[in-house]
């Protein structure tokens, strides 16, 4: 008689929002966990949202990115499918309704950290741009323009640096600018001793008001959701350089643009916008844009905006492939995953 080897079931997994890059680095992770996990990767370039919901059809997860919706209502409808598993290429989760996931007995899971490093040199590198002007000296000298007016820049040596919020991406970006010879501040609610040999804590109305730059690094949540607004923009030291990429919501983009106009705001780098849902991560060059504040935004001289790249990076992309493998491993065996929010030993629904 023939032996039939037995084999584990197949984990199918819809993946939304997959770019290019995505598939490599989740393609490369699969492949060295064969042995282990049998997953089958479904790819879908669109969203996750109430509308493409049946594409996660006869799959038992389906694993999302930062501007995916994952409420109730798609939560459900994920749910009646036969879905139980959510898993997020990301460390925020303020795109998951986690209480209605704890009701329909699901298991979500997130990447909490991934190469703090990635996004620190970005954030450093939008600092550098914006105070030298790299990206219009770029576009002047393939225009035969070798004019250096309104390029004058700054020192960053000596200068004072507010960082908001301290966690692993705030002391990444403290750690660089310190070798740069910058006076650090910093606010945040839960204070870390590591930080305290590179600057100081302080309030956030007074590192507004005596911080040169000003960088955010803090997640997103209710107590965090407009934190530059009008008022505190009022603390803002006239002239300062302001940095995002951290999340959208953190801005009051309005207050921003006024602030912009009437130079309260010296210069601005996002990499982060408040609605970019429905622009980031697509082609949209042949098409007319209808968010009239990002147009607004992006026509100041002193403003730069990427879409949401920070992150982007060989060894962070590894190490989120690697991470969300880590999580399917745990959810199709039932053991604990200490990456999970909700089920696989979550203790609560944070």
């Amino acid at each position: 008689m023939q032996h039939i080897k037995w084999q584990k079931p197949v984990l199918r997994v819809a993946v939304f929002s997959a770019q290019p890059y995505d598939k490599r680095f989740l393609n490369q992770i699969n492949l060295a966990h064969f042995q282990s996990l049998h997953a089958e990767l479904v790819y879908h370039i669109s969203p996750l949202s109430e509308e493409s919901v049946p594409l996660a059809a006869l799959c038992d997860a389906v694993c999302v990115f930062v501007n995916d919706c994952v409420d109730e209502p798609v939560l459900k409808l994920l749910s009646e499918q036969g879905v139980r598993g959510v898993f997020l290429r990301c460390a925020g989760f303020n795109n998951v309704d986690l209480k209605a996931a704890e009701k329909l007995g699901m298991f979500v899971a997130r990447v909490p950290a991934y190469s703090p490093e990635a996004v620190a040199e970005f954030t450093i590198a939008i600092m550098l741009t914006l105070n030298r002007r790299t990206h219009r000296a770029y576009n002047r000298v393939r225009e035969g323009n070798f004019d250096l007016n309104s390029l004058l820049g700054f020192n960053m040596h000596k200068k004072t640096v507010g960082i908001v919020g301290v966690g692993k991406i705030g002391l990444a970006v403290a750690r660089i600018l310190k070798g740069f010879g910058c006076n650090l501040v910093a606010y945040d609610p839960y204070e870390v001793e590591e930080f305290k040999a590179l600057g100081s804590y302080t309030t956030l109305d007074d590192l507004l008001q005596q911080s040169d730059i000003v960088t955010l690094h803090c997640p997103f949540m209710d107590s965090t959701k407009h934190l530059i607004n009008r008022s505190s923009l009022k603390c803002l030291k006239t002239g300062a350089m302001l940095i995002n990429t951290s999340r959208g919501g953190l801005i009051d983009t309005s207050a921003v643009i006024d602030a912009l106009k009437s130079g309260k705001i010296g210069a601005l780098g996002l990499d982060v916008y408040e609605e970019e849902a429905n622009l980031f991560y697509v082609d949209h060059s042949a098409d007319i844009i209808h968010d009239d504040v990002f147009q607004r935004l992006v026509t100041f001289p002193n403003v730069l905006v990427t879409g949401h790249q920070a992150f982007l990076t060989e060894e962070a992309l590894t190490e989120i492939a690697e991470t969300t493998f880590q999580n399917l491993q745990h959810f199709a065996d039932g053991t604990e995953c200490k990456n999970a929010l909700v089920g696989g030993g979550a203790k609560t629904a944070k």
